[in-house]
């Protein structure tokens, strides 16, 4: 609902996609509603679709309900408007004026047939379509699980991912916009509209920890057809379409400014070509849960399981791009080896738990390598930290993740070190300001690009969390976290969202709203929410 004020009159633009309704071609619209409440207003309506990231203008076709767009290769756009319309070189306009109590209706559409146009909802169908809409998602949320503070994030965060959800596949998006920049007027601009099997694993853990278990077993569904499918050198590809496919060519749309001038404008995602070795820690961590708490999985999935591990047992020592996706070339990530225990770990006590049999001897031998090869490797003695690469001395926020994951406890000094570290300033080589997380050195990158970037949101959360279970009887550090997840609250927009990065000034950077964020959120609240119990009160 937006809201537009003036001296004449206030006029309410209320919009709304219907979900689908038994008997009703409701699916695949925009509904909006204009209404005058109060005085008079004069209304200007423009619509211009952009077919083809706006390299071809559309054909116009005015119809007495309304206007139908038209471009090659491309489903029919339509307008359906009780309004009188006037073509434009690059689509439609109308004017008109409404006076206190009227309202008229648009709807746009894909055109089921190239020449249909369908009439505009009348008021009480629109009526009936928008209380459906809405009695759906309350029906939805009903089913959230969670009842500790801050609920109406935890509920926001979770429909954005439902919303992230492509429902005929069961796919989960990572944002669901494109080339949105890292730094305003800043090259780092990327596409992802796709689905990243490390964010919608994350995803599935995080809807499953608040009650929603259908989405999981959609999206369980659609990542066993993955493996079924996959094929060549590597088990599976980082990041697919929804549908499923593969092809990701990332290229540059010259004729585009950018946001903020933020060039270039990048679609497709050159990302799927490389090799990121933590997929399958995220991949197997998620297979494990919903397993454990949703429903067990299949003999047949777990033959596709087996041969991935087989896999990464034999493959965790490759050098690939890392979490971040580095276009430095293939390095040997700390975080990359991480989930391959996490993938080994998880196999092997799935195998254990459901009686599977597996070459569990095979898996233990690599598994326990990883983790002696991390500490020796993976932990700096100059910078008493762990690092972001083996033998190197730079900061990664990616390691937060480790007593979330089990690999060491929370307690323990080399991670209480590696917290220490992380929680100082840039300018001490930390990764922290005012409270907002770096993923990595941000004055020196090393991620084969030009250019900077802002703190990472879901680094902040994951922060929120380690010092949660870092904490133990300390209710010092209970209380500094808590008043790090309630700041980092304050970072929302006003509709709860998240971009991927926080900005010098606060603003949003990068594709909005992001998965990620709103996974990491959940998890910092539901985890922070048990520890502090049914007090939270200051530390003495």
């Amino acid at each position: 609902l937006t809201r537009f004020l003036s001296a004449s009159g206030v006029v309410e633009i209320e919009d709304f996609m219907p979900v689908c309704v038994s008997g009703q071609e409701s699916r695949d619209q925009i509904i909006r509603r204009v209404r005058c409440v109060r005085g008079r207003s004069q209304i200007e309506l423009r619509c211009e679709p952009a077919f083809d990231y706006g390299r071809r203008p559309p054909e116009i076709e005015l119809t007495g309900r309304g206007a139908i767009f038209r471009a090659p290769n491309a489903p029919a756009l339509a307008l359906s408007s009780d309004v009188p319309l006037h073509a434009t070189e690059r689509g439609v306009t109308a004017s008109f004026e409404l006076q206190e109590g009227a309202r008229v209706t648009f709807a746009l559409k894909a055109a089921p047939e190239q020449s249909m146009c369908a009439p505009a909802p009348s008021e009480a169908e629109s009526d009936e379509l928008f209380e459906a809409t809405v009695a759906y998602w309350r029906r939805w949320l009903a089913g959230c699980t969670y009842r500790g503070r801050w609920r109406e994030m935890v509920q926001r965060s979770a429909l954005i991912l439902k919303l992230l959800t492509f429902e005929p596949s069961g796919a989960i998006v990572a944002a669901p916009t494109c080339s949105l920049p890292e730094t305003i007027g800043g090259p780092r601009n990327w596409d992802y509209r796709y689905t990243w099997i490390r964010d919608a694993a994350f995803t599935l853990y995080a809807l499953m920890r608040i009650g929603f278990h259908d989405e999981a077993r959609s999206f369980m569904a659609w990542l066993e057809e993955r493996c079924r499918s996959a094929s060549g050198d590597v088990p599976l590809q980082l990041v697919y379409r929804v549908d499923g496919s593969g092809d990701l060519d990332e290229y540059v749309l010259e004729h585009l400014a950018g946001y903020g001038g933020s060039r270039p404008v990048r679609v497709g995602n050159g990302a799927a070509r490389q090799l990121q070795l933590d997929i399958y820690g995220e991949l197997m961590d998620a297979i494990y849960l919903f397993n454990k708490h949703a429903t067990p999985i299949s003999y047949d999935l777990w033959t596709h399981v087996r041969r991935i591990l087989d896999w990464v047992a034999a493959h965790w020592r490759d050098p690939d791009s890392g979490v971040w996706e580095m276009r430095t070339g293939p390095q040997q990530f700390v975080y990359s080896k991480l989930m391959c225990w996490v993938a080994l770990d998880r196999g092997l006590r799935l195998a254990e738990k459901r009686s599977f049999p597996a070459p569990r001897d095979r898996w233990l031998t690599e598994r326990d390598a990883v983790y002696e090869t991390i500490m020796h490797e993976g932990w700096s003695e100059e910078r008493q930290a762990f690092v972001q690469l083996f033998g190197g001395d730079e900061l990664d926020a990616s390691n937060l993740i480790m007593p979330l994951v089990f690999f060491v406890s929370p307690s323990d000094p080399k991670m209480q070190k590696t917290l220490d570290a992380i929680l100082a300033g840039p300018r001490e080589r930390g990764l922290v300001s005012d409270g907002l997380v770096y993923r990595y050195d941000t004055e020196q990158p090393r991620d084969g690009l030009t250019g900077r970037e802002g703190t990472f949101n879901m680094c902040t959360f994951w922060l929120v969390e380690a010092l949660t279970r870092a904490a133990g009887g300390d209710s010092r550090k209970l209380w500094d976290a808590r008043l790090l997840f309630e700041r980092m609250l304050g970072y929302a927009n006003h509709l709860g969202l998240y971009g991927e990065q926080t900005g010098a000034s606060g603003e949003a950077l990068g594709n909005y709203p992001q998965a990620l964020t709103h996974i990491a959120l959940i998890s910092a609240a539901v985890n922070l929410d048990r520890a502090l119990g049914g007090g939270g009160t200051a530390p003495t």
